[in-house]
């Protein structure tokens, strides 16, 4: 008898010719893979003004068009390294009307050996692009992309953003404080002023902006439609008939067509204009293998060169390194003194990203092999168990026993993301279709067929590795075994030999007809809305999204706007204009005939385009103070009762009036007391359950919100984040919101929410081997029972968090299987089932536990159940911080969770000095002061927002050069990124493009002087440096290291 075959593995002698595999298409994504690539270069940023080959493309507010493309790296510009990340957003393109259809494309590199088909997804853009997974960012609040950052700052109202005041805790995530300018709607290249390019949009001269620039809409491609199909049920009859009048406004204005940029992206200052263009920077890109990826992990699959073993991310020994001397006064009393210990700095462990990717077999040799760091850039292929990227285990290694993990002291849990972006260079998921009889699963606890199933009695039967029962297997499954007891047609079959696939869903799994995809848009009128500018940055943003949604008939859109009272729109195309509907009653709310304010976007794309141009001006003397943000949103929601979809509400002051008003729980100025004397932790928890029990009715019937909080005061996220967490949405906080500086954040934080890959209408699943099963679920999601999560939205960002505890012993030596079930909606109406499979082996050995844990998700499980210091958990900060970090974090994907906590830190002032063939990105630096000069200009980016820190003696030329000034004192308070002529300021804006395109997130910038708060700011970033709370990082080491001598001895 032959030796077994791990799963997935070539049996020998198997031919090379292998039959083609079912259709390999991802519904999420465009035929063309290298759209997704491409579309990173439309990245909303900083260019010259004349670039060859680049269109007159209005950006958001009047912003000049971002970078044209180059003529070899299709928006790259030079040649881009691999990025770290898992990359950029892929959505950033038209979608196809019909799925894509044909062969995946092949785009491994030429030194990895072929195993099964091989290629990127059909369409997907590079979550390694550069970034995400956005990161894409998930989190309970939601929150692919952050509004404020991850550093502590200051929030002033957007008129001028003061300075911290002395002791007073900064805001968890900072906003760029505004900028002041030339208003008006964008103008063509051809008629550009000379002068620096800006990324951000003109300076708004009054409190408000005079209303919406109509903004030439190009043609997208189509695209297909998005929803899940609730239940359907019919809104009741409106109790009184609403108010109707016109709604005044100029003919719509027509513009030449505009010269689309390559590709759009979840970034791009403009909309898509057309499908992007073949060549693609990751195309021809070969893909070098790293020779070892880090002390405990096995040898890469071809790979030649061996290296020391060393903690990921410690760099390379330099050459006359000064080592610290850390005084033995750290040790315990009575502890042996033998003299200062001597570190070097350079030499001790950081979460520091590789520099290059590396090729990841899964399994290797019938065994799991341990995932690389989640933060390093890597290339999965599937042998068996699926990409880290969708599943990670706390230790990869499972304990025997519940008391040996109780020893360990470690957590036992699943980070499942099962939409996460893949690398460009990997296989895509593949798609089976088992026909009627839908795919083939256990009778008795319903898992799926997977690589560990195990087939005996010639293939007559199968016993399942996740309850062990034996099942018969169906008649037209039958196939006989091979000499090595596997199934002759396993490597043929992607349920067999991959361990992640998909099914397409049967009949069974449908309880009606796929939903259209609907996306109303709910827009805040309020006095303070108007005053501040959020009511027309948030109506230039849809506007200009317009052109991304979904193309044909199942798309449908409505719109509403709301102060004291709701006001919804017939966008009918048979109207000469829309006319408003006016519902008063704010109690007992209802809505207007569902098919006159829901209509398809085909016919009303003319009447959405000018409404959202006049909706600033018709409100712009509004005094109402008010907002009926609850009512509003129940409202909205009966109108989409009976088909489900996606609300994105853009809200800007707290509820005050109808159903589910709030008042204030937190005295301005008193950071942590709150009125009427409840106690602090109170307030990071909703003030009632209304919301809560909205909430729950919207995921019943597949509703699910996204909340943009454009606010300069408190709002009580606490309450309103309620929603989106329970809906499977977000929430997306810009504090103080500022009409200059994030009004081109608002739009791409937009864009990438309706155009990444996602689902609808989902339920997941998590099911376990015997003798472990799910203790609970933590993220954004609906639970109704215990064992399934009910997800009216799932997407890219998306990550749940699924803890783990032992219900029997496990037997030492054999493997426990894990398999996450997600049933969900494309984007083009199929149902499909998402089955991702992880086996890892069990173990007695207490050792093994700590050599096989992975310490980028323990630090995320842990940073999940707030057990470190954060702003989340700090009672110094603002409340609204607080409760938007708890919601952010909860659905955060692991790795962005690194990088919130320490981030990333870059010399910008010696750029020019790199090479021409080196990294757009200069060396990482630790976070120490010790690193910080004072002549010395550096970028420090958590992901979400970035700080540019200024020492005290820069070279006035390099201020000229990068910022346009030439001393520190001119620096202004409100700082929008511009791109000079010189070679200095472009290395610097494309060090800025590439980040924002790996973060996925349109970072916000916020310059830093030392000697002032912003510059105290700066340094408390330095987690590495010794402060009030502790001892530094070196001195921390010293101390572990004493504390195991004393042990062992």
């Amino acid at each position: 008898m032959a030796a077994p075959v791990p799963p997935g593995a070539p049996r020998p002698g198997a031919n090379s010719q292998q039959p083609p595999s079912p259709r390999n298409v991802n519904p999420n994504y465009q035929t063309n893979p290298n759209s997704l690539a491409d579309n990173m270069q439309n990245l909303n940023l900083n260019r010259p003004v004349s670039m060859p080959n680049s269109g007159p493309r209005p950006s958001p507010f009047g912003q000049q068009p971002p970078f044209p493309q180059s003529g070899g790296s299709a928006g790259f510009p030079g040649a881009l390294p691999p990025m770290a990340r898992p990359g950029p957003p892929p959505g950033m393109m038209g979608r196809p009307a019909v799925p894509p259809t044909g062969p995946p494309q092949s785009a491994l590199p030429a030194n990895v050996p072929p195993g099964r088909p091989l290629g990127p997804p059909p369409g997907h853009s590079s979550p390694f692009g550069s970034r995400p997974p956005p990161g894409s960012l998930s989190s309970s609040t939601g929150g692919a992309v952050l509004p404020s950052s991850g550093f502590p700052s200051s929030g002033a109202p957007s008129g001028g953003v003061a300075p911290p005041m002395p002791g007073a805790r900064p805001n968890v995530f900072m906003s760029s404080p505004p900028l002041t300018g030339p208003t008006g709607p964008a103008a063509p290249l051809s008629s550009a002023p000379a002068g620096p390019l800006s990324n951000g949009p003109p300076a708004i001269v009054s409190g408000a902006l005079p209303g919406a620039p109509l903004f030439p809409l190009a043609p997208s491609a189509s695209q297909p439609p998005v929803g899940p199909p609730p239940t359907m049920m019919s809104a009741r009859a409106p109790a009184q008939a609403p108010t109707m009048r016109s709604v005044l406004g100029s003919p719509a204005v027509t513009s030449p067509p505009v010269q689309p940029m390559p590709s759009a992206s979840p970034f791009s200052a403009v909309p898509q204009a057309r499908p992007p263009p073949p060549g693609s920077p990751y195309g021809p890109q070969t893909w070098p293998m790293q020779p070892q990826q880090g002390a405990q992990a096995p040898p890469i699959p071809g790979s030649t060169q061996a290296q020391p073993p060393r903690m990921f991310g410690m760099p390379q020994p330099p050459t006359n390194q000064a080592m610290t001397t850390i005084p033995p006064a750290m040790g315990q009393p009575g502890a042996p003194l033998s003299g200062p210990s001597k570190i070097d700095p350079n030499q001790i462990p950081r979460p520091i990203p590789s520099s290059s990717p590396i090729v990841y077999e899964t399994r290797q040799g019938n065994s799991a092999n341990p995932p690389p760091p989640a933060t390093s850039d890597y290339i999965v292929r599937d042998t068996g168990n699926c990409s880290p990227r969708y599943m990670r285990c706390t230790i990869n290694q499972i304990p025997c026993t519940a008391d040996l993990l109780t020893t360990s002291s470690m957590q036992l849990a699943l980070l499942v993301q099962p939409m996460a972006l893949p690398h460009p260079s990997e296989d895509p998921i593949q798609v089976v279709d088992f026909g009627e009889s839908g795919p083939v699963r256990c009778s008795r606890c319903k898992g799926y067929i997977n690589p560990f199933m195990k087939f005996i009695d010639q293939g007559r039967k199968f016993i399942c590795n996740l309850c062990g029962f034996t099942d018969e297997t169906p008649r037209d499954y039958h196939c006989n075994l091979g000499p090595d007891g596997r199934r002759r047609d396993a490597d043929e079959r992607p349920e067999l030999c991959r361990g992640a696939v998909e099914f397409v869903a049967s009949k069974e799994y449908m309880v009606r007809d796929p939903m259209p995809a609907v996306y109303f848009f709910l827009i805040d009128v309020s006095m303070n809305a108007i005053q501040t500018g959020a009511t027309a940055a948030a109506c230039s943003a849809i506007n200009q999204v317009i052109s991304d949604l979904p193309e044909g008939p199942r798309t449908l859109v409505g719109i509403a706007t709301f102060d004291s009272t709701i006001h919804f729109y017939n966008l009918k195309r048979a109207l000469q204009q829309p006319l408003m509907l006016i519902v008063p009653d704010i109690q007992d709310v209802y809505t207007p005939l569902e098919t006159d304010v829901i209509v398809q976007l085909s016919e009303c794309r003319q009447h959405l385009e000018l409404l959202l141009e006049n909706i600033p001006t018709m409100f712009q003397s509004s005094t109402t103070a008010e907002s009926c943000f609850g009512a509003a949103i129940k409202a909205s929601y009966l109108a989409m009762k009976s088909t489900g979809g996606k609300l994105l509400v853009f809200q800007s002051v707290m509820p005050s009036v109808g159903i589910g008003a709030l008042s204030s729980r937190e005295a301005e100025g008193r950071t942590n007391i709150s009125a009427g004397e409840k106690e602090a932790h109170k307030l990071l928890l909703p003030a009632d359950k209304i919301l809560k029990t909205m909430a729950i009715e919207f995921a019943e019937y597949q509703v699910c919100v996204d909340v943009f909080v454009t606010t300069q005061t408190y709002v009580d996220i606490a309450s309103i984040s309620v929603i989106p967490r329970t809906t499977g949405g977000q929430v997306y906080y810009y504090y103080p919101f500022s009409a200059v500086s994030d009004s081109a954040k608002l739009y791409n934080d937009l864009r990438w929410n309706i155009t990444r890959p996602q689902g609808f209408e989902a339920v997941m699943r998590v099911r376990c081997s015997q003798g472990i099963q799910v203790q609970d679920y933590s993220g954004n999601f609906c639970k109704r029972i215990p064992t399934d999560i009910d997800l009216p939205g799932i997407d890219c960002d998306k990550c749940m968090l699924v803890t783990l505890k032992h219900d029997d012993k496990l037997q030492d030596g054999s493997e426990c299987a894990f398999q996450c079930a997600l049933l969900y909606t494309t984007v083009y109406g199929q149902r499909r089932i998402r089955v991702t499979n992880l086996s890892l082996p069990c173990t007695n050995m207490l050792s093994n536990l700590f050599r096989s844990a992975d310490l980028d998700t323990q630090f995320a499980c842990l940073l999940k159940r707030a057990l470190i210091k954060s702003t989340g958990l700090r009672n110094d900060g603002r409340i609204d911080d607080r409760s938007f970090w708890f919601n952010y974090v909860s659905s955060l994907s692991t790795p962005l969770a690194v990088p919130l906590v320490y981030p990333r830190m870059f010399a910008i002032h010696n750029l020019s000095t790199k090479e021409e063939d080196e990294s757009v990105l200069p060396p990482i630096i630790p976070l120490s002061s010790e690193h910080v000069s004072d002549d010395g200009i550096y970028f420090l980016e958590n992901g979400e927002d970035a700080l540019i820190y200024f020492g005290s003696s820069v070279d006035s030329s390099i201020l000229q050069q990068l910022f346009g000034f030439t001393s520190v004192d001119e620096a202004p308070s409100q700082f929008v990124i511009q791109q000079y002529d010189n070679p200095l300021s472009k290395k610097f804006n494309d060090v800025v493009n590439v980040v924002r395109r790996q973060r996925c997130s349109y970072l916000r910038l916020t310059l830093c002087k030392k000697g002032d708060p912003s510059g105290m700011l700066f340094f408390s970033c330095m987690v590495e440096d010794k402060n009030a709370s502790g001892p530094s990082y070196v001195e921390f080491l010293v101390h572990i290291h004493r504390q195991i001598q004393m042990k062992m001895s």
